[in-house]
């Protein structure tokens, strides 16, 4: 049973503002506990090697990763946001003025996630292990 395409262009467009919305949170999160968890874990059980992986590689990944994560969920709100933003098609719909508000809350919130991936990115990367 197939869905109609109305269907699938809302749910479309829903998945798309919800993953502009909390893209670049659940990045984050897997950003910290990747990054920060295997810097201290290879510290404790003094392993030098991860998956086939020097642990610097594998933290670069948790940041590089997480970070483009952030930047396709920032286009996804940014789009939202377009998208909503036409006149003729909200027609005083509240869902419009609601998702615009969502959308505008996933660009402010993505920028401030990558920001705090790429300066926490840094600091794992720049600070010496072990100390």
């Amino acid at each position: 049973m197939s869905a109609a395409p109305g269907h699938r262009a809302r749910l479309a467009g829903g998945l798309l503002a919800w993953y502009g919305v909390l893209g670049g949170a659940v990045a984050w999160a897997v950003h910290l506990f990747v990054g920060w968890g295997v810097d201290e874990l290879t510290c404790a059980a003094g392993i030098h090697r991860v998956a086939g992986l020097p642990p610097r590689a594998v933290i670069g990944l948790a940041v590089v990763v997480p970070a483009l994560v952030t930047v396709g969920a920032l286009l996804a709100a940014v789009l939202t946001w377009r998208r909503t933003g036409r006149p003729a098609r909200a027609g005083g719909d509240p869902r419009f003025a609601r998702a615009r508000m969502l959308a505008l809350l996933g660009i402010w919130g993505n920028l401030l996630f990558l920001a705090i991936i790429v300066l926490g990115g840094i600091a794992v990367l720049v600070l010496p292990s072990c100390h």
